[in-house]
């Protein structure tokens, strides 16, 4: 059996409770992390900011993979909504990650690729969550778009829904839809880093 090849990734939102486990799993599989947060990390860096996000690239250098686990949205209803609130959105979730992919194109290496974060939200709206139903949808789109171009690049989204571990915080926004634990969610970032499928969303 063919032996497997150890990446280097860069982990985006490592210190969260999904980016705890990807960087677990990861790990775990002899991959080389390095993890990305505001506040706490490897390396320190916002990625809504576009500037930084060139400044992250370039002081992590050439990497094999990078990986997403990142993005906030305003949760309110819609009557509530304002033209700000869903800038705020399309940037804390969308925009942030698509900026992970445009500029990372030329760090990457030659057969790299990208693993971004949507949610079932895309797929499943509720109530006052529409900016982040936009943000999800934008993120699924521009996955499978920019697939077609970045070849022999990949580019991937997960889309879970709420996390087991968050049913105590998050549950009653997600009545009726089954929980999937974070590990599970963790696991389908490696099937993206490690496979060779692009231009997928993994729902969970």
């Amino acid at each position: 059996m063919k032996a497997l090849k150890i990446r280097k990734i860069l982990l985006v939102g490592a210190t969260g409770t999904l980016g705890t486990a990807v960087h677990k799993a990861l790990a775990g599989r002899g991959h080389e992390v390095l993890t990305v947060g505001r506040n706490a990390g490897d390396l320190r860096y916002d990625v809504t900011d576009p500037a930084q996000i060139r400044e992250l690239y370039e002081r992590a250098g050439r990497v094999d993979a990078v990986v997403s686990a990142a993005g906030s949205t305003p949760f309110r209803p819609i009557t509530e909504m304002t033209a700000e609130d869903y800038l705020a959105a399309f940037h804390g979730k969308a925009l942030s990650q698509i900026e992970l992919v445009r500029q990372g194109i030329s760090r990457i290496s030659e057969r790299g690729s990208f693993t971004l974060i949507t949610g079932v939200l895309a797929r499943e709206p509720i109530p006052t969550g529409t900016a982040a139903s936009m943000a999800n949808g934008a993120v699924e789109s521009f996955v499978r778009a920019a697939a077609i171009e970045i070849a022999p690049q990949r580019v991937n989204a997960v889309s879970p829904t709420v996390f087991t571990e968050s049913l105590d915080t998050y549950g009653n926004f997600f009545p009726g839809m089954p929980p999937v634990p974070v590990a599970d969610a963790a696991q389908a970032y490696v099937r993206s880093v490690e496979g060779a499928q692009t231009g997928q969303v993994y729902a969970l």
